[in-house]
């Protein structure tokens, strides 16, 4: 008898892309300002050192990682008003510089969260999307996201 013969089938496996839900809806952020729940590592990252958080996520961004050490020595934080506009602008998020200023001031650690779910999430997506797929248009590849991970 072939021995091939003899080796039991292997199950087809599929191969999960995507969780369910996780794409974001076009024009809007992939998850809520208040979703700290869906990364718990990120939120106890920032929870314990806010400051190291939001430059890891400004290098993320492509900015320069000591950008958000200038939101402590003014009244607006303008880096992370800086970072929500380019997120915004980058992935084609609604939203103005009223709701930035508002996120940025009000809910400050929430925004910073929610900017590095965001550049977590397009940058999945991007990764795990077929070249010819009309959604890598849509998606900008992050070259400082390549190989790394913010926490």
């Amino acid at each position: 008898m072939d021995r091939e013969a003899l080796l039991l089938p292997s199950p087809q496996l599929q191969v999960v892309r995507e969780q369910p839900g996780s794409q974001a809806q076009e024009g809007h952020w992939s998850t809520g300002l208040c979703e700290c729940h869906q990364d718990l590592g990120d939120s106890c990252f920032a929870l314990c050192c806010l400051p190291v958080y939001t430059c890891k996520v400004a290098w993320s961004v492509g900015a320069c990682p000591c950008l958000p050490l200038l939101d402590c020595i003014s009244c607006v934080p303008a880096a992370s008003l800086a970072m929500r506009a380019s997120v915004r602008e980058r992935y084609g998020i609604q939203g103005g510089v009223w709701s930035d200023c508002f996120y940025g001031c009000c809910c400050y650690p929430l925004s910073w969260c929610q900017i590095s779910r965001e550049l977590k999430r397009r940058a999945a997506v991007y990764a795990n999307s077929p070249p010819s797929s009309s959604s890598s248009a849509r998606y900008i590849a992050l070259t400082s996201l390549q190989g790394a991970h913010l926490i």
